[in-house]
């Protein structure tokens, strides 16, 4: 397979928007050739051939999906073999009506992807160019038809807001219903782009269920970092014969540093700002029969007043309905950190809360109006782990662990931009 040069822009931002329902307390470098997307054409090089001599012609390159394909997935990207091992320097795909389509290469010279999904039931053409190690022009050209649009689709979901402002320890949450099939996911990770300016590198890592997979750096993001996602799955052919529904992009900024540390053995919550000491403040855990969660969490959610109703817990002893203010939740189970004028008086002292972290009012408004969805919590010294996938547990584990769950290699330090 040959390999492609980089070059390009990604064009056209996605915005997903995403609620969570709320429960309460519980449990490389070179010389950049030309590469165009659209209907410019190819200006091939000049020949060395001796005066008087026709010059040979070049083999032509083979293109991947091959001339005369039908039934193409939308998700289909364009490859190319340039004899002996060349480059490809230029790739232009068009639609039937003319219209071109805008794409760039994969940093590994693998493919060239398109920016947004391919129409349904419509003929494209794909004209590729290349130069063999001896600087000879190749190309080649391919007209394929997409298939039209499935009855069998995925739902997913991406967990980020484009101009939002996130903590550092905001993963890229891909959610998938129902779960990917473990055989289906390194394709579907294929499919899943994040860049970060300044560059960190990364990594994916999928819960065993395939219904949520998580993306972050070694360590937390460095305050300023632009992240930019594309969940290009529209159209990816799954084995269980559904398909991906759509992309779905967002580009954040993350914000500030902010670290909550709360440990039970004496319980404070110890909080820092770009590592920097700024509160402590008294907690309360949950008592022996509802402990908290040990590990570390990411904030959610954020609710300035709301209501927790566990009516539907099976102990009645733990059913109540419930005022809440300044709550910031933690799990999917229902662990927040929320004031809780009720418990004040045992405060750093006795852990009486049905697994969230209480605190006064006033500590509860003021860590409300300092922290961002994406600070990480840590809490230790209680008798539960966190479990994996109750909430965005992706930082709950270290960086070897995390990329044990990757559906593809992950070299040393993590993977760099795709692009």
């Amino acid at each position: 397979m040959g390999r492609f040069a980089r070059s390009g822009a990604m064009v056209g931002v996605l915005v997903l928007t995403a609620s969570l329902a709320l429960v309460g307390c519980g449990g490389d470098q070179q010389k950049k050739p030309t590469f165009v997307s659209g209907s410019q054409q190819a200006q091939p090089s000049a020949s060395a051939t001796p005066a008087g001599t026709p010059p040979v012609a070049a083999a032509p390159l083979r293109l991947t999906p091959a001339d005369g394909a039908q039934r193409r997935p939308v998700s289909t990207e364009i490859s190319a073999t340039v004899p002996g091992g060349g480059t490809v320097t230029k790739v232009v795909l068009t639609a039937a009506n003319g219209k071109p389509v805008a794409g760039r290469l994969r940093r590994d010279g693998s493919s060239w992807v398109p920016s947004a999904p391919l129409k349904y039931a419509t003929r494209y053409t794909a004209t590729v160019t290349g130069t063999g190690p001896d600087g000879s022009t190749h190309q080649g050209s391919s007209t394929f038809t997409t298939m039209a649009r499935p009855k069998s689709m995925i739902g997913s979901g991406l967990y980020l807001f484009s101009g939002r402002t996130y903590g550092v320890a905001m993963p890229v949450v891909a959610e998938f219903s129902p779960g990917i099939p473990k055989k289906d996911r390194a394709a579907v990770q294929r499919r899943m782009f994040v860049q970060t300016d300044p560059p960190q590198p990364g990594a994916w890592h999928w819960l065993p269920s395939g219904t949520q997979a998580y993306y972050r750096a070694p360590e937390y993001w460095k305050p300023g970092t632009t992240l930019t996602v594309r969940l290009a799955l529209a159209g990816v052919p799954l084995s269980n014969g559904r398909y991906g529904n759509v992309d779905r992009s967002a580009t954040a900024k993350i914000g500030r540093q902010f670290e909550m540390k709360v440990d039970n053995a004496n319980k404070r919550m110890t909080v820092y700002e770009n590592g920097t000491l700024i509160r402590t403040v008294p907690v309360s855990l949950g008592k022996k029969s509802t402990p908290s969660s040990s590990g570390t969490m990411v904030v959610m959610e954020k609710k300035e007043s709301t209501v927790f109703d566990t009516r539907d817990e099976a102990d009645p002893r733990n059913r109540y309905v419930t005022e809440i203010d300044f709550a910031q939740r933690l799990t999917w189970g229902g662990e927040y950190i929320h004031s809780a004028p009720w418990s004040e008086g045992v405060q750093g002292r006795t852990n009486v809360s049905h697994g969230c972290v209480n605190v006064s009012m006033a500590n509860g408004r003021w860590l409300f109006d300092r922290t961002l969805v994406g600070d990480p919590v840590t809490v230790r010294g209680t008798p539960r782990r966190l479990e994996a996938g109750n909430g965005w547990t992706a930082w709950n584990l270290s960086w070897s662990e995390f990329v044990a769950g990757s559906a593809v290699p992950v070299p040393d330090g993590g993977t760099g931009s795709p692009f």
